[in-house]
């Protein structure tokens, strides 16, 4: 049974100091991000990190991020970092972004997959951006879910799926944005989306040429090399058998999903789409309320004991590209557009 501290309403510093003392014991820690609640583990401690993969059952192929406190950190486990690269973290750190660095031989292969690359970002989540500096050390936190299902954006979703697989839960309430950081690599001077998040093309555009990889919004082969996490396995996804519906034409996306669904469906739509369903749930109005609610309503479908669920698309653009990212993935690639 892990230890749990309530900083929901009432926080200061001093109270994470002992879930800091578990992170240097080598322990692990359940901590909110502004993104996801992470599982955090002393990122230069190999015997540590292992543990996390072991906790979330993840294969050991699939990269971590390293989390830091200050620019001193970052340039302690990152080296050959750009005017560019400095020019982001200027810019976006602390914030939801993982900026994919070349990383130094105090970074064990485990956090990196054996590759020669971090990824590195800096919370602005206060408790997060805390429990690293009184910690001293990076820590390597992946989503906290078991791996495969969606992650977690509050205590309440994982506490049953995690209370016995770490030390130590800080409930910081809800989850701000809801989806994962936004993951980059520069090369050449041009920015590469690896996974998409709250920071956007538009966002990244202000300052170099962007690329967004071809693994974003398709399915990753088997043997294929990925510097970011969340991209090669099934993930974010029900039990339940879902499909992703889009099209720009709204009538046309209305009426695809109307076909499909029967009394053994279960629909996830726009907010201003409900009553046009049988059996539905609203997930919001803007990519904002989506982005928030979508990975708590995915982790609730399986509760409906339907035998589909029918999920609304919404336009690659802006916030709308993580979204659909994560959507394509928790339907494994069930995907129909018109």
């Amino acid at each position: 049974m892990a230890e749990y501290l309530d900083v929901r309403t009432n926080y200061n510093k001093e109270l994470l100091k002992e879930a800091a003392k578990c992170i240097n014991d080598g322990k692990l820690v359940l901590f909110p991000t502004e993104t996801v609640y992470g599982i955090g583990a002393d990122g230069l401690n190999e015997e540590a990190v292992k543990n996390i993969f072991i906790a979330k059952g993840r294969a050991s192929d699939n990269p971590l991020i390293l989390h830091v406190s200050n620019i001193e950190m970052i340039e302690r486990i990152a080296k050959d970092i750009s005017p560019l690269e400095y020019e982001l973290i200027n810019n976006f750190f602390p914030g939801p972004l993982t900026i994919v660095l070349n990383r130094k031989e105090i970074v064990p292969n485990v956090v990196t997959a054996n590759l020669d690359t971090v990824g590195i970002r800096m919370p602005e989540n206060k408790i997060a951006h805390d429990l690293i500096e009184l910690s001293n050390t990076p820590i390597a936190a992946p989503s906290a879910n078991i791996s495969g299902k969606p992650s977690g954006t509050n205590i309440n979703d994982i506490f049953n799926e995690l209370n016995d697989k770490v030390d130590y839960i800080i409930d910081g309430g809800d989850t701000k944005i809801g989806l994962e950081s936004t993951v980059i690599r520069v090369i050449n001077n041009e920015i590469n989306i690896l996974r998409p998040g709250k920071i956007t093309y538009e966002d990244l555009s202000k300052f170099a040429k962007v690329n967004v990889s071809s693994h974003v919004l398709k399915e990753v082969e088997k043997n294929d090399v990925v510097l970011s996490p969340g991209m090669k396995y099934r993930h974010y996804a029900p039990s339940t058998k879902c499909v992703l519906v889009y099209s720009d034409d709204q009538d046309k996306l209305i009426n695809k999903m109307q076909e499909l669904e029967n009394d053994n469906t279960l629909v996830i739509t726009n907010d201003n789409n409900i009553n046009k369903f049988k059996n539905a749930i609203g997930y919001g109005k803007t990519l904002e309320e989506i982005s928030h609610n979508i990975f708590r309503i995915l982790r609730s479908v399986d509760k409906e004991n339907k035998e589909l669920v029918i999920i609304e698309g919404v336009k690659t653009t802006g916030l709308g590209l993580a979204i659909m990212n994560r959507l394509i993935r928790a339907c494994s690639h069930n995907y129909i557009e018109l």
